[in-house]
Order: C-alpha cells, then structure tokens, then sequence
C-alpha cells in the first residue's frame, strides 16, 4: 500500500510543489493539505496518515506545538511527523525533534531527499537534511537541558558495539552505511539501535542522535 502522507504548510506554492513530487512517487498518496496548525493537528487525528510533512511557522498553531500534540510524549498513539523549515540552523526545528518529531529537512534538500524522508519516516527511521545535521546538533548542544528542561539518566550502560552504531547514526549514517562500516547485518543494526533506544529512553532514531550530541560523544 502506498504510504499515505499530510502536507501542513501555510504556503500555497510550497504545498504545491511538496504534492506534485510526492505524487509522482508510485509509492507515496498525498491525503490532505493543511494551512495552519490547527487544521493539520485536526487532519491528523481524523485521517491518521503514515507521515505528516510539518513546516515550522504556521498561523493560528505553530509546528512545534501541533508535533507536540501529535507525536509528543503523552500522546497514546503518536504519529510520524517531519518537520520541514527554510532555515538550516533553527532552535524551533530542535525543539520539534525534543517534541517527537522523527526527523527535519530544509524546504530546498531537493525533491529525492523529499521522498527519502517519507519513506523512512513510514518505516519508523529517521531523516534528516545531510548538510544541517552536524551543525545544527552541535550548534544547540550547549545548553540544550537548560533550554528544554529535558534529561535523561547518564547511567544506563550500552555496550561497545551499541555505542558504535548509536554514534555511527548520530553522524547521519542509514542503517546500509552503518552495517558496512561495522562489518555487521542489517538485521544485527537494527537489533543495537532498538536495544540502545530503549536504554536511554529514546522515542525515535533522532532522540538517540540528540543523546549522543547532548553528551559531545559526537563532534
């Protein structure tokens, strides 16, 4: 089944160009469009989509917020939700991924990685713009606790090989990169990223690059 996908943006062209390049894609259905915030977090719920596109600054409910209502933490059955943005380096894009997003991209990443980030989010990965990734982690890690309120327990272990792939992820390698350069199967990465997810606590791919940036174990 194609992977069925909201487009929340409160530009006409932007929403435009979004579902003509997801339409062309054989495996992905454009569902809806929202305006504003409000009417995606209402969209969202009533349609329940694979993936929701969220732009950053919207009338009425700003992305932030409505991720937050969508794929935060209290919310029983979250949903996928990307947050797209027209600045690479945002502190409203990191407080997003904090709210639950599961992965960001800049308005002009390019329609391949447009499509990329939909289907990864579909199948629960995370993407996230190459070119924003190291300098927007590292830019927001100082202080980020302090900003957000948010922790975690520095005390729960990984193993050697867990930490390897945790780091290996939180550079932007996929699961196909990080399986090559350990040497290891597809299945065996997948296998310490869910076990290292579920030691520090982290929701989604992206929180587990957060926690290796919040900790400078990236740089």
């Amino acid at each position: 089944m194609a992977t069925r996908v909201l487009i929340a943006d409160d530009q006409v062209m932007v929403r435009t160009g979004f579902r003509l390049i997801l339409d062309a894609d054989p495996g992905i259905e454009v569902i809806a469009e929202a305006a504003d915030g409000e009417s995606a977090v209402r969209l969202a719920r009533k349609l329940r989509p694979d993936v929701t596109l969220m732009d950053v600054r919207m009338p009425r409910l700003d992305g932030i917020r409505a991720t937050g209502l969508l794929a935060g933490p209290e919310v029983d059955d979250p949903l996928r939700v990307v947050v797209v943005t027209t600045y690479d380096i945002d502190e409203n894009v990191y407080a997003a991924l904090l709210a639950g997003a599961c992965g960001f991209l800049v308005k002009d990443a390019g329609p391949r990685l447009l499509v990329e980030a939909v289907h990864a989010a579909a199948k629960g990965e995370a993407m996230v713009s190459p070119s924003v990734t190291v300098r927007l982690l590292a830019h927001f890690t100082n202080g980020a606790r302090a900003r957000t309120g948010r922790r975690r327990d520095p005390d729960l272990p990984l193993t050697a090989r867990e930490l390897d792939v945790v780091l290996a992820a939180a550079r932007g390698r996929t699961n196909a990169e990080i399986a090559t350069e350990l040497g290891v199967s597809l299945s065996t990465v997948k296998t310490h990223l869910a076990s290292a997810q579920g030691k520090l606590g982290a929701r989604n791919r992206t929180e587990i690059a957060i926690w290796a940036w919040e900790r400078r174990l990236v740089r």
